[in-house]
């Protein structure tokens, strides 16, 4: 059966009409389904027995179910989530002083095969519906009093999957997160993160105009770009250029770039002038990224002499730069790990400081 949270209010509504029942209805309904996030029909305490029967024969009501947790040292705390279908994903709460920062899931899989995350050797499964999305904040929500006794702060759409090619229940999610019959956080509160989807990123500046963007970009040379980001090739640097010039036109908003160094590739002061190049394009700021070692590629981390060679050249044209430190390592939480393993605990994307 549909999942009742597939229809829009306006759905909601003429179904009711239609089997006589009245208007006003639907918004009772959509604020137990959204903003409270019911388990089962039963619970529509304020709607008839017959109205909540007939909502029960015509529609499911399925929800996110925890299969697994573990918790790093560093106190951050993985959930391995599934889904109706038995799929899974996975959702990241990452405390750091004040604040709880979750880490969600657009997709199951990802489609972009990036050569230095474990996720692209996955592939594609699926998308995640609107209501997929918004459960993940919605756990987040009460998990992050239950662990660490303060609200969440922050939502980063930087785990399993290309946000920007779910961007239908992507802006959705959004938008049910933000708005009054959801949760109401601050759109300000929400990042999201792209590999570098051009015509996505134009979209978003209209549909999501208060919310962050970050780019993942780990190359400014194209060619090189290619090689490990294969969606480079249908997103040129001048493409992207022109989106993200477009985007800080409309929003105003500061955009961020990730770059992750890899030993002997990316991580040259040439490499480090490139990216200085691109980035005077518009205002940004520049997160330097630490690699973590998979068993799926080749590659290394940058030493330690590297890094600050790489960021004292940025640091030179007047660039904004933070060094940004992935946490859950000793859970195979951290950057780029997230692969598919039924033979032990997913792992989980998460580039928080």
């Amino acid at each position: 059966m549909q999942d009742i949270r597939t229809l829009s209010l306006s759905e909601m509504t003429n179904f009711l009409q239609q089997n006589g029942e009245k208007a006003f209805r639907a918004k009772q309904i959509y604020q137990w389904l959204w903003k409270k996030n019911i388990a089962d029909f039963k619970s529509m305490t304020d709607l008839s027995l017959s109205l909540r029967t007939l909502l029960e024969n015509h529609f499911s009501l399925h929800h996110l179910h925890i299969d697994q947790k573990v918790q790093s040292k560093d106190k951050s705390c993985k959930y391995l989530l599934k889904l109706y279908d038995n799929q899974i994903i996975e959702m990241v709460l990452i405390p750091s002083k004040e604040r709880v920062t979750v880490c969600i899931s657009s997709q199951v899989g990802c489609a972009l095969a990036c050569r230095f995350c474990a996720t692209g050797t996955m592939g594609f499964v699926r998308n995640l519906e609107t209501y997929e999305i918004y459960e993940q904040v919605f756990l987040a929500t009460q998990l992050a009093t239950e662990l660490y006794g303060n609200t969440l702060s922050n939502i980063v759409m930087m785990g399993m999957g290309e946000p920007l090619l779910n961007f239908n229940n992507v802006n959705q999610a959004i938008t049910l997160v933000t708005g009054e019959d959801g949760l109401a956080i601050s759109p300000s509160r929400i990042t999201l993160s792209t590999a570098g989807i051009a015509d996505g990123i134009k979209l978003l500046a209209l549909a999501q105009p208060k919310i962050g963007l970050a780019v993942s970009l780990h190359c400014a040379n194209q060619n090189k770009r290619e090689l490990i980001m294969p969606i480079a090739k249908s997103n040129h640097l001048e493409k992207l250029i022109d989106a993200l010039r477009y985007y800080h036109q409309n929003t105003h908003e500061r955009i961020t770039i990730e770059y992750l160094l890899l030993n002997q590739y990316n991580d040259n002061l040439d490499d480090a002038k490139d990216l200085a190049y691109f980035c005077r394009n518009f205002p940004v700021k520049i997160n330097i990224i630490d690699y973590n070692n998979i068993s799926q590629t080749h590659f290394k981390p940058s030493s330690q002499e590297k890094k600050d060679a790489f960021v004292e050249l940025l640091e030179s044209k007047n660039m904004l730069v933070q060094i940004r430190r992935s946490k859950g390592q000793d859970i195979a939480a951290a950057c780029g790990q997230l692969v598919k393993n039924t033979n032990k605990i997913n792992q989980f994307y998460t580039l928080i400081e």
